[in-house]
């Protein structure tokens, strides 16, 4: 490696998606899809949007360009392996040339892990990893109504196995959707909880990509402004939930946030989130408010200097102690989002830390945390956090 390697990482960036934004793109659904030449596609999300009319809405667009359209609900917010198998089967009967994810990370990562399996055969544990899928897939749209996961921007599906509960990371660059269309007026029907969760994941993931081991100047660029969009406003939407520039700013800080992890991967809060949802059921927004400051505080040591440029790009001082100070403000913001802050008020027994630990420490995101992961660390984080 050369003096200029080690002073600006290489990387390698091909955009794969298109990505649409604004207010009222939601109405160029069908459009988009006929340009990419859909005609019977599998339209992919959960049952809230249903209630919220979005499936409705989706189906006049579709038809209104002659696309036949398959709608598919039968998931839920962690999709697992046998919901996938569930919309494999469906799916392959009906002689499909697209998907359309609509909803939540859950909706998006589910229209995913069908499409590896309907192309490719197999089940989605064939697919854990990255790039196994050796057949093309089906082209896919997504549409991303909670400002969260980032699921539009990447590569990967998150899919849990339905024996273990262990959630599988399972990407193929063919698994990128070819368009994201960003309408944030499709998130102002989002209940405060779910904004909650889904912001405060979208804020872990700018401040887990900002200082991972596999960080370039690429994901440090995302990772900055999805911090200043969604620092600056998931207070702001909790207050003023109908307020769309609140929203759009939420919802393009998650994209920015996502399209960080595609470049660089998470580190040790995920690694320690991915447990809890596992063995409690504990849903993921919760267990990253849970886990994040303690993490922040516990790679202070190494990445400082990073945190503390996230305080000023935020506008805040940064203190002595630069991970301290960064951990309250995240504490802070775990508060006005009324998510728990401590393990002991969800439940978990003390007795459970080195067990929670030894699973957190074979997470595959632990592998790119700034300070070296094991199942020591992550007991005195858990320590922390309880």
């Amino acid at each position: 490696m050369n003096r200029f390697e080690r002073m600006i990482p290489p990387f390698d960036f091909q955009p794969r998606t298109h990505v649409l934004f604004g207010a009222g793109k939601f109405a160029t659904l069908g459009e988009l899809a006929c340009a990419l030449q859909f005609q019977r596609t599998l339209l992919v999300a959960d049952r809230g949007m249903i209630a919220c009319g979005y499936v409705d809405t989706a189906v006049t667009l579709l038809k209104q360009n002659r696309i036949e359209v398959f709608p598919f609900h039968d998931f839920s917010e962690n999709p697992d392996t046998q919901m996938i198998e569930t919309g494999r089967v469906l799916a392959e009967s009906l002689n499909l040339d697209s998907i359309i994810g609509l909803g939540g990370g859950s909706s998006l990562d589910t229209a995913k892990g069908i499409n590896f399996v309907l192309t490719n055969g197999g089940t989605m544990k064939d697919y854990w990893g990255h790039n196994k899928a050796s057949k093309p897939m089906l082209p896919m749209i997504g549409v991303p109504t909670t400002s969260g996961t980032g699921s539009e921007a990447q590569s990967y599906a998150l899919i849990s196995d339905a024996e273990t509960h262990v959630k599988m990371a399972c990407g193929d660059d063919k698994a990128a959707f070819r368009v994201a269309l960003l309408d944030p007026e499709l998130t102002v029907t989002q209940p405060t909880s779910l904004t909650a969760t889904a912001g405060y994941d979208a804020l872990a993931h700018a401040v887990e990509t900002f200082v991972t081991t596999k960080r370039t100047p690429l994901s440090e660029m995302y990772a900055r402004e999805a911090w200043r969009l969604l620092e600056h406003n998931f207070e702001r939407v909790l207050n003023e939930p109908n307020e769309v520039e609140a929203r759009a700013a939420m919802q393009l800080g998650a994209y920015f946030a996502g399209a960080a992890i595609e470049a660089s991967m998470l580190g040790a809060t995920h690694a320690c989130a991915n447990p809890l949802t596992a063995q409690y059921g504990t849903p993921h927004g919760e267990a990253i408010a849970l886990m994040l400051p303690s993490v922040v505080r516990w790679n202070a040591e190494v990445v400082g200097e990073r945190y503390a440029e996230l305080l000023r790009i935020a506008g805040h001082a940064t203190g002595n102690d630069p991970g301290e100070t960064l951990a309250r403000r995240l504490e802070q913001l775990t508060q006005a989002g009324k998510l728990p802050r401590q393990l002991r008020t969800i439940g978990v027994p003390h007795t459970d830390l080195a067990r929670l630990a030894e699973a957190a420490a074979k997470q595959w995101t632990g592998t790119f945390n700034p300070r070296a992961w094991s199942a020591t660390g992550a007991f005195e984080v858990y320590q922390w956090a309880y």
